[in-house]
């Protein structure tokens, strides 16, 4: 039996590998994952042969995960990924499986005939080596998010960041503001800013990021801090510690 681990923040994409896998005779899911913290200490106790590992995940993303193993007890590796196909690319030159959400069956068979093979063969000396390889390629090329995943109510689509107007935190997520929608994402604002262009993507408060381009007015408050009005007419406050931040991009230079 090919003893398998699923790991995604999201329990609607756990439930669809979950699915994929259950005319599988070879396979045995031992576990399932929320997070990427509970991923390391879940792989480094069962020690699996496969596992279905999330790419972007909160605080510990799949990378992380795969950082904090000890190479020889690395198993083979499936990445689920809403990267756009620049990523991907990377992907297919270093040889390691991925699945794009939402899920193709037929790339998914594809993958998981793969992994069988190398489980086989127990060809894993190698893969330690090509996932380093990836992680430093992508550090060098990877692009900041044109799009992001939304998962709303069983459906799955994409929002362009340019639609984005602004951004606050809620708890364990983030809320995308866009036109009269409000879209919840499960995301640090720390990793999510991380992901956005910052020529596009302002922090303004701990709490807030806003689209530059949506920016109507500034209007200079107390002690550093401005009100923010957008073209739509919604007003933020800005923090007095990100200030620079807005002068740097708003006030000329004396």
């Amino acid at each position: 039996m090919i003893r398998t681990v699923i790991v995604d923040d999201e329990p609607l994409a756990r439930r669809g590998i979950r699915a994929h896998l259950k005319e599988e005779k070879d396979i045995e899911i031992v576990a399932e994952c929320g997070n990427g913290r509970e991923a390391v200490r879940i792989i480094k106790e069962l020690v699996p042969d496969l596992v279905f590992l999330d790419v972007q995940m909160p605080e510990l993303d799949g990378f992380d995960v795969l950082r904090s193993i000890n190479t020889e007890h690395l198993p083979s590796v499936i990445f689920v990924t809403a990267y756009d196909k620049y990523a991907l690319k990377a992907f297919e030159v270093h040889a390691l499986d991925y699945l794009l959400k939402p899920l193709d069956s037929e790339r998914f068979n594809n993958a998981l005939a793969r992994a069988r093979k190398q489980i086989e063969r127990r060809s894993l000396s190698d893969l330690s080596l090509r996932l380093q390889s990836l992680i430093d390629d992508l550090k060098t090329t990877q692009k900041y998010a044109e799009r992001l995943v939304i998962k709303s109510a069983g459906r799955i689509f994409f929002l362009s960041v340019e639609e984005i107007e602004w951004v606050e935190a809620a708890d364990n997520y983030v809320r995308l503001h866009s036109g009269r929608n409000a879209h919840l994402l499960r995301e640090t604002m720390n990793s999510l800013e991380r992901r956005l262009d910052p020529a596009l993507f302002l922090r303004v408060h701990r709490s807030t990021l806003v689209n530059v381009r949506r920016i109507k007015e500034l209007h200079p408050l107390f002690r550093g801090e401005y009100e923010i009005i957008l073209h739509g007419g919604t007003r933020l406050a800005s923090g007095r510690n990100y200030r620079d931040r807005l002068q740097a991009l708003f006030v000329k230079p004396e």
